[in-house]
């Protein structure tokens, strides 16, 4: 019976340390980056030189990526279609990421 209790009381214990880490630890991340990288051609080819079209997406937002043509598979719909979503999205200081096709 101590046995079951012992081990009850630090099953428990450790599933609340686990549940306060998990709040204290998580990683939140811009949903721009969703956004952006479903408006790229999806291929995660990395012609781009990043390792794929969320990696080039997060490029976008921190002002890394120049020309919107350095994803090849890329096509003016697409570049259009996030030149569009950045203006109406700015950061969150209000500042409008500039980048070229």
């Amino acid at each position: 019976m101590e046995a079951i209790l012992t081990l009850g009381l630090l099953g428990g214990l450790l599933g609340l340390g686990l549940a306060f880490a998990s709040e204290l630890l998580k990683v939140v991340s811009d949903p721009r980056i969703e956004a952006i990288e479903k408006l790229l051609p999806g291929i995660n080819c990395g012609a781009c030189g990043y390792p794929g079209c969320a990696a080039f997406a997060e490029g976008i937002l921190e002002e890394e990526v120049d020309h919107l043509a350095s994803c090849k598979p890329g096509k003016d719909q697409h570049y259009n279609a996030i030149i569009q979503y950045l203006k109406d999205h700015p950061n969150k200081d209000g500042h409008i990421i500039k980048t070229s096709k």
